[in-house]
């Protein structure tokens, strides 16, 4: 597991608005992974906006991101979810469709889609990414979520 994150990317002044869909799923790890990246976006851009949308599980996140995609009303989009692997290889097929349609969402939009779906083999890998300090990839996606719109906003800019 690695323990690098993102730094913090430089505050944004301008008005930003985000989008998290996160699942219902596992939701003592998920509501970590959205309390994490609400207060590190707070921390980056004072000035945004969020817009915070329920699934039932992992599964259901990118037909909503697609929705969100699809409106062009938002600077990014943050997808958490925890599957935790079984026995069998229905984790892994969830977590390989929810990778494939993330990406061509934020393709086919132009849009960034930021996927912190993890995929874990127990609860306590699902803890330490989605409860402590440390590692926690709630904190990462906002990282990251801040970093590409700054990205996308100077490409735009460049027309």
């Amino acid at each position: 597991m690695s323990t690098a994150i993102p730094s913090r990317p430089r505050q944004i002044g301008q008005r930003r608005t985000f989008a998290i869909v996160a699942s219902q799923y596992n939701s003592e790890f998920v509501s970590g992974l959205v309390e994490h990246a609400r207060r590190e976006l707070e921390a980056i851009s004072p000035n945004f906006s969020i817009n915070i949308y329920e699934v039932p599980g992992a599964y259901e996140i990118p037909l909503v991101v697609q929705e969100i995609a699809s409106k062009g009303a938002v600077d990014a989009i943050i997808a958490l979810g925890v599957i935790i692997a079984g026995e069998t290889a229905h984790a892994s097929l969830i977590a390989t469709a929810i990778t494939n349609s993330l990406l061509q969402i934020s393709l086919a939009n132009r849009v960034p889609v930021i996927h912190e779906v993890l995929l874990v083999q127990t609860p306590e890998q699902a803890r330490a990414r989605c409860l402590e300090e440390e590692i926690n990839r709630g904190t990462e996606a906002a990282r990251v979520a801040a970093q590409m719109v700054q990205t996308m906003s100077s490409l735009r800019s460049l027309r």
